[in-house]
């Protein structure tokens, strides 16, 4: 009897295993079968050129590779509206300004089979901020403790922003205890988990046999990376996926047809220049406020993006409480422009249509990189336009942007797209590009000004004074033209028709879902 009892203990342990958390991974980490339902999706930014390298989120800006694949998930996530709700959490407490107590779901696993807790978050949170410079700055964590399904947060200061900065895809909690692999796997508790992975080529999911939110409709996807807007349209025509992410605004008539469906929003990501404060003639005030006034923002949207996007004034657009429409900025203005440099001795003397001044020539080194499509042809535009008022702007298209953009004697303006409100909240940009502390102030533009309204936002909990800190601290950037916010990109993805459940976000991370699914 007792040898029978354990026998039918050991089949039900083995039972758990098979249909709870317990399945997990399996030893086989092959590729996607030939067998289920599979999907290609074709990327132009999911490369070692945008800081995405792999999956890892805790390794440089792979959290967007990792949340938009389907692989990970944050405790909080954002609606459509850019309202915080919870996802791997149930619910939270602010205990006190510096104490939050976050309460997790109950029923939710890994794909490494381990059950999501307290001390799993625990464990992610801490490696985080140990490996994550920008994250570590973010939250200023001072201790993680765990109790249950229960995890308490301690701050050294007040961060009121600290449930949108977990929800951004460095946050997507995954199990250290599985650890990362080489190639930058990692285990999450998202609806597909990563079993191969070469860095600027694919990514191979497979569905997540364990996932707590619903079943995965597909088997199997790749993901391939397709930097060249050309290759990736040919590829979407030509059948070889079935799925493109940045797709070049020229290619999109191609598609307007009923073979193919468009999942589309506006978003906060920005294409913007920053200024380059080390560069002798960007320290001229007169210089920095004619690029403003010379960059030809409504052409660039209309003509270029085919409309699709809005032209900038700020930071953000209009359809946030802080948008641009709450700042002043330099319109186009060629004839202005021109003005403003023959005042500041900037004269062309030689009849070449370049400007001098002091024997230096008005020579602008426009740095920027390709796998942005729109990027290469903000650059054509403005050196037309800036050429037109005596500029000689020299372009450097490149995918080794990130290498030079660290030499502050290489470039004079590095034209760049962000996500600028991913988190919903202000104090993202700020605390990212801008700051003496900013690991991404590549102009390094300072203001004291800045700097102590940035000390205010950091503490400030009421949602009404941080958005007019917002709109302050913008225009403190406006006023000295140490960036030129060029557009606002209404972002879509582009599917055949047998595709469904894609649907575009305004936080542009949440892609690759349980309710993805093509018809056989």
């Amino acid at each position: 009897m007792k040898k029978t009892r354990t026998m039918l203990l050991l089949f039900g342990l083995l039972a758990f295993a098979l249909t709870g958390c317990g399945a997990g991974e399996t030893s086989d980490s092959s590729s996607t079968s030939s067998d289920g339902k599979q999907l290609v999706w074709g990327d132009t930014t999911f490369n070692a050129e945008n800081g995405e390298p792999d999956v890892n989120p805790h390794n440089d800006n792979s959290g967007w590779a990792c949340i938009r694949y389907g692989i990970g998930e944050t405790l909080f996530r954002f609606s459509d509206s850019m309202e915080l709700e919870p996802w791997l959490a149930q619910s939270y407490e602010a205990v006190d300004e510096l104490t939050w107590r976050i309460v997790l779901r109950d029923g939710v696993c890994f794909s490494s089979g381990r059950n999501l807790d307290g001390e799993a978050v625990k464990q992610c949170l801490e490696a985080l901020v140990a490996q994550h410079a920008r994250a570590a700055g973010d939250l200023r964590i001072a201790e993680i403790s765990a109790d249950g399904q229960t995890v308490t947060i301690r701050t050294e200061e007040p961060v009121p922003a600290l449930l949108h900065y977990l929800s951004d895809p460095y946050g997507c909690i995954i199990d250290m205890e599985a650890g990362v692999t080489e190639d930058g796997i990692v285990s999450g508790t998202g609806p597909y988990r990563a079993v191969s992975l070469t860095t600027d080529t694919s990514l191979e999911l497979v569905k997540n046999e364990t996932y707590w939110n619903g079943t995965p409709k597909l088997d199997a996807i790749t993901v391939r990376t397709i930097s060249d807007g050309d290759t990736l349209t040919m590829a979407l025509q030509a059948g070889e996926i079935d799925v493109a992410y940045g797709m070049p605004y020229a290619s999109y008539p191609l598609f307007e047809n009923e073979n193919y469906r468009f999942a589309s929003c506006t978003t906060s990501r920005a294409f913007f220049a920053s200024m380059n404060f080390e560069s002798e003639i960007l320290r001229d005030p007169a210089v920095r406020k004619a690029i403003a006034m010379g960059i030809d923002k409504e052409s660039f949207v209309e003509t270029l993006l085919d409309g699709n996007g809005s032209a900038a004034a700020g930071v953000y657009p209009d359809s946030f409480a802080f948008g641009g429409d709450s700042v002043t900025t330099e319109t186009y203005d060629p004839q202005g422009a021109m003005a403003l440099l023959e005042e500041a001795g900037w004269v062309d003397m030689d009849g070449d249509g370049i400007r001098e001044k002091d024997g230096a020539t008005l020579t602008l080194r426009w740095l920027t990189y390709p796998s942005r499509q729109e990027l290469p042809l903000l650059a054509e535009s403005a050196q037309a336009t800036l050429g037109e008022i005596g500029f000689d702007v020299q372009i450097n298209s490149t995918a080794d942007h990130n290498r030079l953009r660290a030499d502050s004697g290489a470039w004079d303006i590095y034209a760049s797209a962000m996500v600028t409100a991913p988190t919903g909240d202000p104090e993202y940009f700020f605390t990212y590009r801008c700051l003496d502390s900013s690991g991404s102030n590549d102009g390094h533009y300072h203001s004291d000004a800045l700097e102590t309204l940035a000390q205010e936002l950091s503490r400030t909990f009421d949602t009404d004074r941080r958005a007019a800190l917002a709109v302050e601290m913008q225009q403190i950037l406006l006023d000295d033209n140490a960036y030129v916010f060029c557009s606002h990109l209404r972002m879509s993805m582009i599917a055949k028709s047998s595709v469904s459940g894609l649907t575009a976000h305004p936080c542009d991370y949440y892609e690759i879902t349980a309710e993805l699914d093509i018809a056989a």
